[in-house]
């Protein structure tokens, strides 16, 4: 490469940069002008400081589904947001190859209060969710509730018989599904499951 091409090559990247998220986010291969969207969080979300991540590791602190969020704008594996009133950030660290960064807003921000549908849940399915919790004989919508999605990298459909979770980066666990698609067993350790599997007061 001459000294020209080095130079125009410099120039662009400097541009790119200081592009506005979503200009930015289509020079790394993404689809161009990707839509916005606001609507409310699918499920329960997961946070460390203002860093949201596609692991949604249990031991955090969660933001409950069903709270108001406006995405802004697009960066690399990221989205910018502002959820409830507050700036956050959504990151795609483990799915970038089963679903774009577009999928994966459709299914992280919905346009229908998920609030109306847990309102119709068994109060025990519903105290499940309020704690971020699961429990044998939810269904697949509840349990994406309670814990949000399996990283896709390691649970490419959600026809699978098995969902892959992690409680935090060395705590898995696993969800068995029955053939009527409701949790049949949960696999873990005994400190992971007292944290992510609900227990019914005596």
């Amino acid at each position: 490469m001459n000294k020209i091409d080095t130079l125009v090559s410099a120039v662009a990247l400097t541009a790119a940069l200081a592009a506005p998220h979503a200009q930015a986010f289509d020079l790394f291969g993404r689809k161009d002008e990707a839509p916005l969207r606001e609507g409310y969080t699918c499920c329960n979300f997961h946070y460390e400081d203002d860093w949201i991540s596609d692991s949604n590791y249990g031991s955090l602190p969660f933001i409950p589904a069903g709270t108001p969020v406006k995405l802004k704008s697009y960066g690399r594996y990221r989205m910018y947001v502002d959820m409830d009133g507050k700036p956050m950030r959504i990151g795609q660290d483990y799915g970038r190859a089963q679903e774009t960064l577009e999928q994966f807003a459709e299914k992280m921000i919905v346009t229908a209060d998920p609030k109306a549908r847990i309102a119709k849940y068994p109060a025990t399915v519903r105290e499940a969710i309020r704690q971020g919790q699961i429990l044998r004989g939810m269904t697949k919508e509840q349990t994406i509730i309670a814990v949000g999605y399996p990283q896709t990298d390691e649970t490419v459909s959600l026809d699978a018989p098995i969902w892959n979770y992690w409680a935090s980066s060395f705590a898995p666990y696993r969800v068995v599904w029955s053939k009527n698609g409701r949790i049949k067993a949960i696999h873990t350790d005994p400190v992971t499951e007292s944290r992510m599997v609900y227990a019914k007061p005596e």
